[in-house]
């Protein structure tokens, strides 16, 4: 698989903010084929930083109705990367200017 197309992009709530800060965690949404080891190269080689730890999980899509038609959103999988202390992402550590 192609480093560049593992990460499709990063995945910001209010709860992975303090695992970021707390933890030096960050999380990405990822291709679903892509495997633990994929999603460590491709973090290592576009960010520049060193990975400990890799957590993926596979999150359904909801079904949501609207009005009378009932559709489904599409499953995606997100990984949590734990990265080595010292290290940071600057994608992530943006601020209200």
């Amino acid at each position: 698989m192609n480093l560049h197309d593992v990460i499709k992009g990063p995945i910001i709530t209010e709860k992975l903010d303090k695992a970021r800060e707390k933890y030096r965690q960050y999380s990405f949404l990822v291709d679903q084929r892509a495997t633990k080891i994929d999603v460590r190269r491709a973090v290592e080689a576009q960010f520049n930083v060193g990975v400990t730890g890799v957590r993926t999980s596979i999150m359904r899509g909801k079904v949501k109705r609207i009005g009378r038609n009932i559709g489904k959103r599409p499953n995606f999988k997100k990984a949590i990367v734990t990265l080595k202390e010292g290290d940071k992402i600057e994608l992530f550590e943006g601020g209200a200017a």
